[in-house]
């Protein structure tokens, strides 16, 4: 499966694991770990085995990889269909695409999964990012890699 979705300014794909080509595959790997890994300082094993699992929402802006997430179907991350890996490359976050990303994640979960009940685990200082796309806090704060997190909900 390859989807293309054309936003304003970035091009999104939907793709199984499967289906990334190894080039696509090093791409969000390496932005992850650029994001994830070396700006917010957190040694942590981003490969975590769960990627087979996952549908892949990759946001291209002039054919370099500039945002992504994963999204896991209910029972494979938690009981609801989950987003996760949200990212957009640290030079390219004055132009909103996050949103973008996650907009065409939840289109995507309801295409796909047919619902619109989704949970994320969210690192704390984006809630209001989060809640500014219908996501509300469920329960209180933790600690995941040492970055305060705290578990959200979009029904």
């Amino acid at each position: 499966m390859n989807i293309k979705i054309y936003t304003e300014m970035l091009n999104i794909e939907i793709k199984h694991f499967s289906d990334l080509i190894t080039t696509e595959l090093y791409d969000l790997l390496q932005l992850r770990s650029e994001v994830f890994v070396v700006e917010q300082d957190c040694v942590y094993q981003d490969i975590d085995g769960k990627d087979e699992k996952a549908l892949h929402i990759l946001g291209y802006k002039e054919n370099k990889l500039v945002a992504y997430t994963r999204i896991f179907k209910p029972g494979d991350y938690f009981n609801e269909v989950s987003i996760g890996r949200v990212v957009v490359k640290e030079n390219e976050r004055q132009h909103s695409y996050g949103y973008d990303i996650m907009n065409a994640s939840i289109k995507a979960i309801e295409a796909h999964y047919n619902t619109s009940e989704i949970r994320i685990s969210a690192q704390t200082y984006l809630k209001k990012f989060y809640n500014n796309l219908g996501f509300k806090e469920v329960g209180e704060e933790y600690l995941e890699d040492d970055i305060p997190h705290i578990n959200m909900i979009k029904s």
